[in-house]
């Protein structure tokens, strides 16, 4: 258990870390985005381990259950892009005025 904890929490922190690397602009401070990824790593082989049960956990399958929560995690630290298509003069839901 001990080896899928410490192994899960250098994943999810790597992933954030190219996170971090490759998305700096449309995430929050690198230090939120760093802790983030490592304890939705943590949650998640934690949360994979206990689904399996005793004696049908394999390292691999708890390493992509970890993986899998910290993209989830840092998906929604995501904030929106620029605007690159045509902008809109008008509020979303408005309706146009006559006058």
């Amino acid at each position: 258990m001990l080896i899928e904890a410490l192994g899960s929490a250098l994943l999810g922190l790597a992933l954030s870390g190219a996170a971090v690397r490759s998305l700096p602009q449309r995430l929050p401070s690198p230090r939120v985005v760093l802790v983030s990824g490592t304890l939705g790593a943590l949650f998640g082989a934690y949360l994979t381990h206990t689904a399996l049960g005793p004696g049908h956990s394999t390292v691999f399958a708890t390493f992509g259950g970890g993986l899998l929560v910290a993209g989830v995690v840092l998906s929604l630290l995501l904030r929106p892009g620029g605007r690159t298509g045509r902008s809109s003069p008008r509020t979303p839901f408005s309706l146009p005025t006559r006058g």
